[in-house]
């Protein structure tokens, strides 16, 4: 599956305001219920929190990819937000996250969901790729270079 399949311009927040990891959780929520996707953003909400107590998924190197699976969701769903100057958000190296993406997947996805992980995940390994994200001027210009990183991927 690709990411253009299940990833909109409108799903993306290039300045997020958060500073800690709920409220940059609510942020992303909204942002991609502003962009179209029709649920309940305090279940989503509660869904990622119960994933985060399982342990963060602030990953390190500036980058956490919340995620959490959604009964009432048909597709996979992913959003992306930035924040210029990070958000404490109980990392694994201990430092603040800039670069999240949300994924939301349905409750029976479970190949597919960890699919699509693994292969954020792979993205967010180049550090030149982090870069460009973090530098990016506009919504649109995020949106294409994650889509030409996939694409630069081997997958």
């Amino acid at each position: 599956m690709q990411l253009d399949q299940i990833f909109k311009i409108e799903f993306i927040n290039a300045d997020l305001k958060a500073r800690s990891k709920d409220e940059a959780l609510a942020e992303l929520v909204n942002t991609i219920i502003r962009g179209g996707l029709k649920l309940d953003n305090q279940a989503i909400l509660e869904i990622l929190k119960q994933r985060e107590n399982l342990g963060s998924t602030g990953i390190g190197d500036g980058v956490a990819i919340p995620h959490g699976k959604v009964s009432a969701l048909n597709d996979i769903v992913v959003g992306f937000g930035r924040s210029v100057e990070g958000i404490d958000y109980d990392s694994l190296d201990g430092r603040p996250v800039h670069l999240l993406f949300l994924l939301l997947a349905p409750e029976n996805s479970a190949g597919q969901h960890l699919k699509i992980l693994a292969k954020i995940s792979k993205m967010l390994k180049e550090a030149g790729f982090r870069k460009k994200l973090l530098k990016a001027k506009s919504q649109s210009e995020l949106y294409k270079i994650i889509l030409d990183q996939e694409n630069s991927c081997v997958a």
